[in-house]
């Protein structure tokens, strides 16, 4: 080979070269920057319409409905989903992962302009987004100070928080909890009717009395002055001192109907961190920056501004930040990585019997992983979870290479060649075969980093990387590895004399009888050749079982313990934020006394639900609880969260107390989500209760409920239009007359400096309270006639949904659970066999969501993938053995390798997820690697001249170590990721254990099945070609041939 001849000749190219690739890849690593998993976007559109005061049934009628309509028409949609709550519309659409998400958003904002004037006057013009994974908060800072709560808002809204939006890589920050100062105008009912007034004259009179005008400019020839009237409320006094009113030349003024107070907005939403009361401020980052620098540079902002308003007493603790989760996950995987290159340079130093030989193979490890950087840079990837899980697995596989060459250097040294032409005829002789099983291994990966969808996203950075890694490996294979040994090589006889010798040579002999004990029952397996197939394919049979059986359960990610849950409080839903409040602080109190809980992050009058956060929920509540290290508590944040979930119910008597673990991506609120679509709300709701009652009796699942519920307590007006029309009044009067009195106007700005705020008109808390109050409301007709509400309309107390749901424009309710000690796939498997057999209304469908749909996406992907896999592995086999038929024989060792795995699944309590299974898509490249090493060897002694039975021995005595060798490697490679535990481990386990039990299941019955597979084919290859002459066609492309007669010319042929 040419590249082999260039580096043991010239070798000061191989040493610019790698001195080039080092240095690059150290320049690299300084450049990547850290993440917790690679960045993706979820292609979703979300439109949010805000109806002010309208209940969930009329939001849906008058706009959500509306809106699907327009959006409907979008191309690459998947799916549209919408919620109507108080006041809210939401229309979510998912598209394809093939779509143009920036595209796919104007085109919905083009649809949606068109269908605005046929929503009602007061909507909110609709407001698209992207959604997209980086608008979850990265920190959350709570915010305290010794200053009045008017001034603190005040301080927090108008200079901290502008200062933390301006540092680079923050998209926004969020302020919760603390209220804004408002000047409130309270009016009296009686002194209102009293004196003959009505709230739309006070409004008026309150409006127009605040504006500042231009009036124009006096001028001379010399120079020209603005006049501007101005009439802005310069203090509260002024505004009370407001004539409102004029009778009989009495003056009535504000404060008579009034009362008139600078204060702050009513409570909706209270925040506290370990119990202290304090604003909290929610930092989110752009979605192209990065977590850990905009972090680091947060920081560094919080304690410049504590210096600076240290007078005020300004104190801006970290309640959270999401970088700290993804350094310690980095580290940890480093760590592993550190000591899995320990591992397998301890095992090369046994095999190979010297440190020179095993320092020759494990130059390649350092080399091709710096060299890998250079690669991770240049597609633009991060150092995040997949990446760095990469560089782990691939420790084992980098020294593969090298050591199939060395092992084969050494063969023709022991032949008594020197240690040059021993270095280059080794080298160049196993060339092809070495390009082969580098190449297996590369195609596994390929289909899965060139597909498209959810798990794409996530896996490609993973696969790249063991690509760039594998091909540098087999680059210093054939440069380094033959220019050091021809260097420094040399053979080395062990003795007993030291005592490294004596433990190697103690190794070799256990090396030897295993050799003879796989070569015995070789030797048994060969003449019993159906019998061992039926053994094997029993056992393979035996390990599908156990999925089938439940003993591995299926779930879409594995679930990773971060040491932090969510409790999740509701009331009844006429609870007010006081009442949620002081039970929130019972848990609060009950919460702190538990040792293993570090810090708790509370919010009142919000939870992060579903579109909860935008929206102010009164009777909710939310607790985000941090637990200690994983090393220092006994339960797992999932058992931890149920057993707090249990106690808290005892001690919060009438709340609901839910609690929801925070996975890798936020809050896991619903693994099982199951969507019932139909064409009337009662039928959905009839078949959803009956299945919701069967999943709450299934082992595993909590945590039950369905997303609509009834009980939102509102009070009905039905106004009789011919008895208004009588008294002289018109709807859009009453409406607004009640929207202030109930719900307040804000039009009115009142400045103070540089500031503006709202100047709030309604009734007081006492005219507000009960439904008397509305049907005392007072009305004034142009005739100045006082009408109360109930002179026209009927006014009734019920109860409606607090938010409706709509599926691709069908009524809709989802059933949402949690699981706990069982596989998300599993519970879901059990619960359908149950709710599918009962009857269902017609039209009436179900549909998965959440895990499920994810799972099912996820695996249909990783499915094709390993189809695809096999395929181009049986392709690169073909083109290395020149044969269609000798690639299946190589084939035959994936199925054994699946043995181990699955087994290795269900004695360490894994389940298949699309980590695990991408380690058994992994496991056809490591497996067929060993096979070819085994068929490549036969062929050899074949071509020589050996029968078949002795071809296959011999290459199982010759190829035994090598394939030992690579196998232990790879297996102690993955030892430590296996066994790791730290942040974020769970994920790596399974795809680690995988890799092990599939590698020593198929080591032992590779070296058995696939030579009784290859004497199988070749005795029906024998049999088809008996009697057929084998045409040489290397030997006729230059057969001696006797020259034909020609004509006179010399080049015609001659005719006779």
């Amino acid at each position: 080979m040419k590249l082999v001849d260039i580096s043991i000749k010239r070798p000061s190219l191989i040493i610019v070269l790698f001195i080039i690739l080092l240095v690059g890849g150290m320049f690299s690593y300084t450049q990547l920057s850290y993440e917790l998993i690679p960045k993706f976007e979820v292609n979703v559109v979300t439109v949010s319409t805000v109806y002010p005061g309208a209940s969930p049934g009329e939001v849906e009628n008058t706009v959500t409905k509306k809106l699907e309509d327009a959006v409907s028409t979008l191309e690459n949609v998947k799916k549209i989903e919408s919620k109507s709550y108080e006041s809210l519309s939401v229309v979510m659409i998912t598209l394809t992962a093939d779509a143009d998400a920036d595209y796919s958003l104007n085109d919905a904002q083009r649809k949606i302009n068109a269908v605005l004037k046929d929503l009602p006057e007061d909507v909110d013009p609709p407001s698209l987004s992207k959604f997209s994974l980086s608008d979850l908060p990265i920190m959350t800072i709570g915010a305290t100070a010794n200053m009045d709560d008017v001034k603190f808002y005040d301080l927090l809204d108008k200079k901290i928080q502008p200062i933390l939006s301006r540092v680079q890589g923050v998209a926004q920050v969020n302020l919760v909890g603390g209220q804004e100062r408002e000047i409130q105008v309270s009016l009296d009912a009686a002194k209102l009717k009293g004196f003959g007034l009505s709230i739309p004259q006070i409004q008026q009179a309150v409006l127009s009395s605040n504006l500042d005008f231009p009036t124009g400019n006096i001028k001379t020839r010399e120079n020209s002055t603005l006049i501007r009237l101005s009439g802005k409320y310069k203090d509260v006094q002024e505004l009370r001192n407001l004539v409102v009113s004029s009778q009989n030349g009495i003056q009535i003024r504000l404060s008579d109907v009034a009362d008139v107070q600078d204060s702050q907005k009513e409570v909706d939403k209270i925040s506290r961190v370990n119990q202290q009361s304090s604003i909290i401020l929610q930092v989110v980052k752009q979605s192209d920056a990065n977590a850990v620098s905009v972090s680091e540079q947060t920081n560094a902002t919080i304690e410049r501004l504590q210096a600076e308003y240290k007078d005020a007493g300004l104190k801006l603790s970290v309640a959270n930040d999401s970088s700290q989760f993804t350094l310690a996950a980095a580290d940890s995987v480093m760590h592993d990585l550190f000591i899995a290159v320990a591992l397998v340079a301890f095992v090369m130093l046994f095999f190979l019997h010297s440190f020179r030989n095993a320092l020759i193979v494990m130059v390649a490890i350092p080399i091709s992983l710096v060299a890998t950087f250079i690669g991770i840079y240049l597609m633009g990837y991060t150092l995040n979870l997949m990446s760095l899980l990469g560089l782990s697995l691939v420790v084992g596989i980098l020294v593969d290479d090298a050591i199939v060459v060395l092992e084969n250097i050494h063969r023709h040294m022991e032949m008594g060649k020197n240690k040059v032409r021993a270095a280059y005829d080794g080298a160049s002789e196993i060339g092809f075969t070495v390009v082969a099983i580098t190449l297996v291994i590369v195609v596994v990966f390929l289909p899965i980093a060139m597909s498209t969808g959810l798990v794409s996203n996530i896996i490609t950075q993973f696969c790249v990387t063991v690509i760039i890694a594998t091909l540098l490996s087999l680059l210093t294979s054939f440069t380094i590895v033959p220019w050091l040994f021809s260097r420094y090589g040399k053979l080395e006889h062990l003795t007993n004399k030291s005592m490294f010798g004596r433990v190697v040579l103690a190794f070799e002999r256990g090396l030897d009888s295993f050799t003879h004990t796989v070569t015995n029952i070789l030797n048994w397996s060969l003449k019993h050749k159906i019998a061992t197939l039926l053994i094997v394919i029993a056992i393979f049979v035996g390990s599908l079982l156990l999925p089938i059986f439940g003993f591995v359960g299926g779930e879409f990610f594995a679930k990773t313990d971060k040491g932090e849950f969510l409790v999740q409080i509701e009331l009844p839903k006429d609870a007010s934020i006081e009442q949620t409040n002081f039970m929130t602080q019972k848990a609060e109190a009950f919460l702190r006394k538990n040792p293993d809980i570090v810090d708790l992050i509370t919010t009142i009058g919000q939870t992060s639900e579903g579109m909860g956060a935008s929206q102010s929920t009164a009777y909710k509540s939310e607790i985000h609880v941090k637990l200690v290290g994983k090393d220092e508590r006994e339960d797992n944040s999932f058992i931890f969260a149920a057993k707090i979930k249990r106690t808290l119910e005892q001690e919060l008597v009438g709340a609901k107390v839910k609690t929801v673990p925070m996975g890798l991506l936020g809050a896991d609120q619903a693994p099982i989500a199951l969507t019932v679509t139909g064409p009337d709300l009662e039928g959905v709701m009839d078949f959803a209760t009956k299945a919701a009652a069967k999943l709450s009796k299934i082992d595993g699942a909590s945590e039950v409920k369905l997303t609509s519920e009834d009980g939102n307590p509102e009070i009905n007006v039905q106004v009789d239009r011919d008895k208004m029309a009588a008294l002289g009044l018109s709807l859009s009067t009453v409406g607004m007359t009640m929207q202030t009195a109930f719900s307040g106007n804000t039009d009115g700005k009142f400045r103070a400096g540089e500031y503006e705020y709202d100047i709030n008109i309604r009734y007081d808390e006492y005219d507000r309270s009960s439904i008397t109050d509305v049907s005392n409301i007072v009305f004034t007709n142009n005739q100045q006639q006082q009408i109360k509400l109930s002179q026209f309309a009927s006014i009734t107390q019920s109860s409606g949904p607090s938010m409706l749901e709509r599926r691709d424009k069908s009524t809709a309710v989802t059933i949402q659970a949690q699981t706990v000690g069982r596989p998300t796939g599993s519970v879901a498997a059990d619960w359908e066999a149950q709710f599918s057999e009962m009857e269902r209304p017609t039209g009436v469908n179900y549909v998965w969501g959440g895990d499920m749909e994810n799972q099912t996406e996820g695996f249909g992907t990783l499915g094709f993938a390993m189809i695809a896999a096999i395929l181009l592995v049986y392709l690169v086999m073909v083109a290395l053995y020149d044969s269609f038929v000798t690639p299946f024989v190589v084939l035959f060792s994936i199925p054994l390798s699946f043995i181990g795995a699955l087994l290795a699944l269900a004695l360490t309590n894994n389940s298949l997820n699309i980590f695990t299974i991408l380690g058994i898509i992994m496991l056809i490249g490591l497996v067929c690697k060993n096979a070819i090493l085994l068929v490549d060897f036969a062929n050899h002694r074949k071509a020589e001249g050996e029968n078949t039975h002795n071809a296959l021995v011999q290459a199982n005595h010759a190829r035994l170590r090598p394939i030992l060798m690579t196998t232990i490697a790879m297996v102690f490679g993955m030892l430590p990721i296996a066994l790791a535990n730290g942040a974020a481990a769970e994920m790596n386990n399974g795809l680690a254990w995988v890799i092990i039990g599939g590698l020593l299941s198929s080591l032992f019955l590779t070296l058995i099945i696939v030579p009784v597979v290859y004497a199988i084919f070749d005795s029906i290859q024998a049999r088809f070609n008996r009697g057929k002459e084998s045409t040489d066609y290397p030997e006729m492309m230059i057969a001696d041939y006797v020259p034909a007669e020609v004509s006179e010319d010399g080049f015609t042929t001659k005719h006779t």
